[in-house]
């Protein structure tokens, strides 16, 4: 029996020659050449790119060769490329869809298959839906297939430097660390900065398919090294790219981590102040409550959605105008450039938020909390068995009444089941809640929560782990 695949929040994920074969990736690209026949126009052809990982290039070619048989014609990129890029393309390019071969943020030993849709970004729940339903399908077979190799990143990189004010970011002053943690984003924030004259440092640009023993993911502990490299050289700001270069992490100067949720909030700030265009902001209901009060304090709609960014594409698509849209793990998108999540975008806009306040990553950070309340932010990844997850989201599905010490004064259930609790708010502090989530990508339960200390989110994350293990506490 064939093994299952299935499609999560951006796509399949699976761990290399375990579930992630070359047989398992024919058959998701047959499933996505099927799709396009039937919902697109496959004479607008198809575009298949890759990232660092472990035989992502090979797997890429199959790919690529798996859709042409079925009639299509498939650019294939001819160098290791970031999402974003592959997807500005799609839409540049007019072609029906994309396929990037990566895994993202995961461990060194995984891969996976996103597919972008036509619009270039994330495929939106119905797309995925229907593409899950066509794994093992017949196969269309059909003449008139081809694949050629082309380049997807010189336009893209065109295109961000032109979103971005190069002047500003060249006349700010400011020192950078980059970190592009072995991944597809390796020279491209660095070459803008050289051409600018921005005094900067590239590090983890080397390929290297084990990453350096981190997960290419811009949170911590995997940005230790990022923090160092502020500190020692001495630098107003530490950004990074994740494996894919489609998620943006920072640092501040003091080495300090700058969690998605802290980036989001600066780059709302200044669009809202400095830019004034239009449109509604969106937010995956794991992210900060921040958001909101920025949103409110500039009139703007807020829409809260579910957990991935294919969510803010749907939105985009339903025809309402959004600003900005983004999710926790630090995928951050402006559909005026793009419907989809940009790291590199989105680092070059940190810089250019930076000269343009004449500040530090950390002094941004600081005005922030300051007008807005403090919020403070804890996640973490449990890898269980299946039985101890699904007890723990059926117990979480119950309604508890307490979390620890906490009482529980309401529940929300959009995506996953969110706990609001009395815990201290401090002033105008974060009201405090702990979200307990099944992954929708990984085998893993998630925990996300959210206070006005870090005290109060560890001890409230704490708590939750002794409530998902059944651990006995006392009053």
């Amino acid at each position: 029996m064939p093994q299952q695949i299935k499609f999560g929040t951006d796509g399949w994920r699976a761990v290399i020659a375990d579930d992630y074969t070359f047989e398992n990736v024919r058959r998701a690209a047959h499933a996505i050449a099927n799709y396009v026949h039937q919902d697109e126009d496959p004479s607008r052809g198809i575009l298949v790119a890759y990232d660092t990982r472990f035989g992502s290039r090979r797997f890429a070619e199959i790919t690529a060769e798996a859709i042409a048989s079925s009639g299509i014609r498939v650019q294939l990129a001819r160098e290791i490329t970031p999402t974003p890029a592959l997807s500005y393309m799609v839409k540049k390019l007019g072609a029906a869809g994309g396929v990037m071969i990566t895994s993202s943020h995961n461990p060194w030993d995984w891969n996976g298959v996103k597919f972008k849709a036509s619009y270039g970004g994330s495929a939106s729940p119905a797309i995925i839906k229907k593409i899950e339903t066509l794994i093992d399908a017949p196969h269309v077979e059909g003449k008139g297939g081809s694949v050629v190799e082309a380049d997807f990143k010189t336009d893209y990189i065109a295109a961000v430097k032109a979103f971005v004010d190069l002047k500003m970011i060249a006349r700010g002053g400011h020192k950078f660390a980059v970190d592009v943690m072995y991944g597809a984003g390796r020279g491209i924030i660095s070459d803008v900065f050289k051409e600018l004259g921005v005094d900067h440092l590239e590090i983890h640009g080397e390929i290297d398919p084990l990453f350096g023993g981190i997960n290419p993911e811009p949170i911590l502990p995997h940005l230790r090294g990022l923090q160092e490299a502020v500190v020692a050289n001495h630098c107003d700001a530490g950004l990074a790219t994740d494996g894919d270069a489609d998620r943006i992490g920072a640092v501040s100067e003091d080495g300090r981590l700058v969690d998605a949720h802290k980036c989001y909030a600066v780059l709302l700030e200044w669009l809202l102040k400095r830019k004034q265009w239009p449109g509604a902001i969106t937010r995956a209901f794991n992210t900060t409550k921040m958001l909101d009060r920025i949103a409110k304090a500039y009139g703007r709609e807020l829409i809260e959605h579910g957990i991935g960014f294919k969510y803010v594409a749907d939105i985009v698509l339903s025809g309402k105008l959004v600003l900005i849209g983004g999710e926790e793990s630090g995928g951050i998108g402006l559909p005026r450039f793009l419907p989809e999540r940009d790291g590199t975008l989105n680092a070059l806009l940190l810089a250019n938020v930076m000269a343009e306040e004449g500040e530090t990553m950390g002094q941004l950070v600081e005005d922030l909390q300051e007008k807005y309340g403090r919020h403070c932010y804890g996640r973490r990844d449990l890898r269980l068995t299946e039985e101890v997850k699904q007890s723990a989201l059926r117990r979480a599905a119950a309604k508890p009444v307490t979390m620890g010490k906490y009482k529980v004064q309401r529940m929300e259930d959009l995506d996953g089941f969110k706990f609001f609790l009395d815990a201290p708010t401090e002033g105008n502090g974060a009201e405090a809640w702990v979200l307990v989530r099944g992954s929708g990508t990984e085998p893993l339960l998630r925990v996300y929560s959210e206070a006005a200390s870090q005290e109060t989110v560890d001890e409230i994350l704490e708590a939750t782990l002794d409530f998902v293990y059944e651990r006995a506490t006392s009053a």
